[in-house]
């Protein structure tokens, strides 16, 4: 059967997408932020998976505040990178793994969750910069991306916004979908976005390192509580756009030792760890668990 063995939690920061692109990693604003990420790409080396599950949250590209879906999967054999307003960036165009996608969709709306099926749509900055982090500067004429990737968008824009413990619960749902795959694959489940950060009103360019990292203890080693944490939490603490967080959860909640909503198995194993500040506007956080 299929079987999901590791998950990684990573901003999706439109600039750091930039500094790539045009070359900057290297400057003394962004150098201390991709050296958090030497290690992961090593560890992605190492640990290939045959597929990646990947929750994000799309920026107004493939949907708009005029139709949005809570949770949607994409199921296309491919999918573009987006064109942003500055054109799309020079990055592989992203190749789908329809049969896992179908099956999870069927699966998972059986266990009660509501989906939408997304047979055609580009990809943001919200996928496509956790890719870049994760596997290096590629060219987009000669490289492709180690391995097919399902897209799962999550509506973390338009009020209301789905709460952690839906989500949590969804990453389970998700897990036992993925089980129940025929076909021998080591998939990884991504969960995006984050950390603090506000982008508009009185409290614009808002970072809360403190909180952050005891969310981050939280999700680790009380995984249950975590979920528990309430929409205002966020929104007070972590500013108005750190409700992205919660598609954390869904990655979460898909790993080994969490079953019927309560922890029942040993906690993954904490295989890196990196917070840094500032990136843009927005606080940056990087996690990658494996199922022990």
């Amino acid at each position: 059967m299929a079987r999901i063995t590791a998950s990684v939690f990573t901003s999706h920061v439109p600039a750091i997408g930039a500094a790539m692109d045009l070359g900057k990693t290297q400057e003394d604003y962004w150098k201390p932020l991709f050296k958090g990420y030497e290690y992961s790409k090593q560890w992605m080396k190492d640990n290939k998976p045959d597929v990646i599950f990947l929750v994000y949250n799309d920026h107004a590209t493939a949907f708009s505040l005029e139709m949005i879906p809570t949770f949607a999967i994409g199921t296309a054999a491919e999918f573009t990178p987006a064109d942003e307003g500055w054109g799309p960036r020079p990055v592989p165009k992203v190749i789908g793994h329809p049969e896992l996608a179908s099956h999870i969709a069927q699966s998972v709306i059986q266990q009660d969750f509501d989906l939408t099926i997304v047979n055609k749509m580009d990809v943001d900055h919200g996928l496509t910069v956790p890719l870049s982090l994760m596997c290096g500067e590629l060219d987009p004429k000669k490289d492709a991306w180690p391995c097919p990737v399902i897209p799962f968008a999550v509506n973390v824009v338009q009020y209301p916004v789905p709460s952690g413990k839906r989500c949590f619960a969804l990453g389970q749902a998700i897990r036992k979908a993925v089980e129940s795959f025929d076909d021998n694959l080591n998939v990884h489940i991504w969960g995006t976005g984050g950390m603090s950060h506000q982008l508009q009103g009185a409290r614009a360019g808002l970072i809360n390192r403190e909180w952050d990292n005891q969310w981050l203890d939280l999700m680790i080693n009380d995984p249950v509580a975590c979920a528990n944490v309430p929409h205002i939490d966020y929104v007070r603490e972590a500013g108005s756009e750190g409700i992205e967080l919660v598609m954390w959860l869904i990655a979460r909640g898909a790993m080994a030792d969490v079953n019927d909503g309560k922890v029942t198995g040993p906690l993954p194993t904490v295989k890196h760890r990196f917070y840094h500040v500032p990136a843009s506007n927005t606080a940056v956080g990087h996690l990658i668990l494996e199922n022990t």
